[in-house]
């Protein structure tokens, strides 16, 4: 999956470029970088790769999630939807936002049930942020249905998925806007950066401007004033511009490689007794970072598991995961905050409290589910050893 496993010539030489020149601060000093706006560019080819009209690249994906939903305008007293199996990020951003983070189960696609999620639409709710999970993809089409019908934008959260694309459309651009993360362990990785894509150009804006301080960029400046609101700092510097430049010429070859790995692995596993595979809606656009499946019971799940890593195969026991899993997210359930007020649990309108028992639907499915996450730097001889402890699994089954 990491993008660092293909760091090489061509992103040395994009770093080089840029430190010659002498500019890693994305704006101005138009002599001196010689007409070079690497981050400018990364931001125009991404878009062009994932279909959308406009693209601003940020300093990571968890600021990415902030300025989108910054951009939509929602705020104290809203509440965002997202689901219980995600990077911490996504729901802290929803915090930091002032809002009141609400949490929908999943199904076998191991993103957003599209059933649950319409049955925690309130009044309150002003964003819906469904999660493309692990580089596939998530109900996307039935998520926005039910959002449209009530006219509540979606943002769909495509950190793990850069690549992914549903019937040919990039992931990220069904809804609103779409996030991406490109931080060190990510398919397309500038070390840490994110990157905002959408086709309506006020929102672009909005972001644009909250990203850096309330400037004004328009045309491609900084600095003509007359600033619309208060922003922050979340711009990314020349040098994550040049290394994405470089590896999104990668892209389309990483994404091939995990799917032939992963194809070679799951074929194997299906022989196990009674293995299911996560439900992919589009095998053809899966970026294929991880590979996903359910054993019938947790005893079953554990046993698995207990022997992959026996044989030097040892696999992502999802039930466990604490940076991902809503069950044990245990500061979440604590009410754990930096902060001396308590906020943003402890509010005037009244605290909030998030149980562990919550999401029965998601903790079942995560008990029941093993992953592997697929590198792009396995060979031969690797994908062997793996396909031999899934054999010794099979035998002593």
């Amino acid at each position: 999956m990491p993008g660092f496993e293909w760091l090489g010539k061509e992103e040395r030489e994009a770093v080089l470029d840029v430190m010659d020149r002498g500019v890693l601060f994305r704006y101005e000093f138009q002599d001196q970088r010689q007409g070079a706006f690497r981050v400018r560019e990364f931001e125009e080819a991404f878009a062009a790769y994932a279909g959308a009209r406009y693209a601003l690249a940020v300093s990571s994906g968890t600021a990415a999630l902030k300025v989108a939903l910054a951009a939509l305008g929602v705020g104290p007293g809203d509440e965002v939807i997202t689901q219980g199996f995600t990077f911490v990020a996504t729901w802290e951003t929803i915090f930091e936002c002032g809002c009141t983070p609400v949490f929908c189960e999943i199904d076998r696609t191991l993103c957003m049930d599209p059933a649950d999620l319409e049955k925690k639409i309130t009044d309150k709710t002003r964003c819906i942020v469904p999660v493309h999970m692990m580089g596939a993809q998530a109900r996307i089409k039935e998520i926005k249905a039910i959002a449209d019908k009530r006219g509540i934008p979606v943002l769909e959260d495509t950190a793990q998925s850069a690549g992914g694309f549903l019937g040919g459309k990039g992931l990220g651009t069904f809804g609103a806007a779409g996030t991406f993360s490109f931080d060190s362990v990510k398919t397309l990785t500038t070390g840490e950066g994110g990157m905002i894509i959408t086709d309506d150009q006020g929102l672009y804006q909005n972001a644009s401007e909250y990203h850096d301080h309330g400037h004004d960029h328009k045309p491609v400046g900084r600095g003509n004033e007359g600033r619309r609101f208060l922003g922050f700092n979340y711009r990314m510097m020349e040098l994550q511009g040049a290394l994405g430049l470089a590896q999104l010429k990668k892209l389309p070859d990483m994404v091939k490689t995990q799917q032939a790995n992963k194809a070679a692995l799951k074929e194997a596993l299906a022989r196990i007794p009674g293995v299911s595979f996560r439900e992919i809606l589009d095998p053809a656009g899966d970026s294929a970072t991880f590979l996903s499946w359910f054993m019938p019971g947790a005893e079953e799940t554990e046993r698995l598991a207990g022997m992959l890593a026996q044989e030097g195969a040892g696999a992502i026991p999802w039930g466990k995961n604490t940076w991902h899993a809503y069950p044990h997210w245990e500061h979440l359930h604590a009410g754990s905050s930096a902060i001396k007020s308590g906020w943003p649990f402890k509010r005037p309108e009244g605290d909030l409290s998030y149980g562990p028992e919550a999401l029965p639907q998601t903790a079942a499915l995560l008990a029941r589910c093993l992953s592997w996450q697929i590198m792009l730097g396995w060979g031969e001889e690797k994908l062997e050893q793996m396909t031999q402890a899934i054999n010794h699994a099979v035998a002593n089954w």
